[in-house]
């Protein structure tokens, strides 16, 4: 009996910029799981504590908005607990700014991969989305573990029908965060110097975002209005919503957030089967 196989894998430009081959990724999803555990040997290899910098950074962080926003400005919590507010928002919040920046680098970094050998691209964008739900899910368990506390006393009053929620916001967020970040590695190919203002921009967005103070804590005025407008307040609005039962999801900000999904994403797909055609001679 011969059991030897051989197969032909033809490699075409795509017709249809917008075309995603779903099927070929899926099998290399080995692959997607390889590159998932190379950014653990990357980022932890060679550490003291390893992956416990999972939880203490965003737990370190999340004491420290508590002194400064929560203690020296006052700002409100809508009634929750500052540190449990702070640390619930800096996990959804570090995990659409994981999915950002680590996306970002994607052509630049994996260059000497792309050059060599061909593989679905996507596959690094998706890797790392998965990375970054990882890390997400670690931090969402601490916050369930100091939530628990805060519930047996009344504190905080946890209802079990709207945990299925916490699917949106982290669906949204990822999305968010993928295409955003494969649109600016597809852009920084040819201008280098913006993938600087990365971090920058982040920065700023999560100032701009409900992330250190609820929306409840602003009634009327364009300050307001231009928050409903941030694609990132419906998703933390109702993260906190289906996780600690408070938050507002106005209207506006989820319309504003479904607009902005439904031209990014599209958009972000376009630029990046274009881009890798012929990113090789760029980077």
């Amino acid at each position: 009996m011969n059991t030897d196989k051989t197969y032909h894998v033809h490699i075409t430009a795509k017709e249809n910029p917008m075309t995603l081959n779903l099927r070929e990724i899926w099998a290399y999803r080995d692959l997607i799981v390889l590159f998932t555990k190379r950014s653990f040997n990357l980022i932890y290899k060679q550490t003291i504590l390893g992956p416990a910098w999972v939880v203490l950074t965003p737990l370190m962080t999340s004491v420290v908005y508590t002194v400064v926003f929560g203690e020296m400005a006052g700002l409100s919590t809508a009634g929750v607990p500052k540190l449990l507010f702070y640390l619930s928002s800096q996990a959804l919040w570090s995990f659409f700014s994981a999915c950002l920046n680590r996306n970002a680098q994607t052509f630049i970094s994996n260059a000497h991969v792309f050059g060599k050998v061909y593989f679905p691209r996507l596959t690094v964008p998706i890797s790392n989305l998965l990375f970054s739900c990882i890390q997400f899910l670690v931090q969402l368990t601490m916050v369930s573990v100091l939530l628990v506390p805060y519930c047996l006393q009344g504190t905080i009053r946890l209802r079990p029908t709207m945990l299925p929620l916490l699917i949106l916001p982290l669906l949204i967020t990822g999305l968010l965060g993928l295409a955003l970040g494969i649109l600016v590695s597809s852009v920084t190919t040819k201008y280098r110097d913006l993938q600087h203002l990365v971090g920058f921009g982040v920065q700023l967005w999560m100032y701009s975002s409900p992330v250190i103070y609820p929306v409840s804590q602003f009634s009327d005025g364009p300050w307001y209005r231009i928050l409903l407008l941030n694609p990132m307040t419906a998703p933390m609005e109702l993260f906190r919503l289906a996780l600690l039962g408070t938050g507002t999801v106005h209207v506006v900000s989820v319309l504003s957030t479904l607009v902005f999904s439904g031209i990014l994403i599209p958009l972000s797909i376009l630029v990046f089967n274009r881009v890798e055609k012929n990113f090789i001679d760029t980077v």
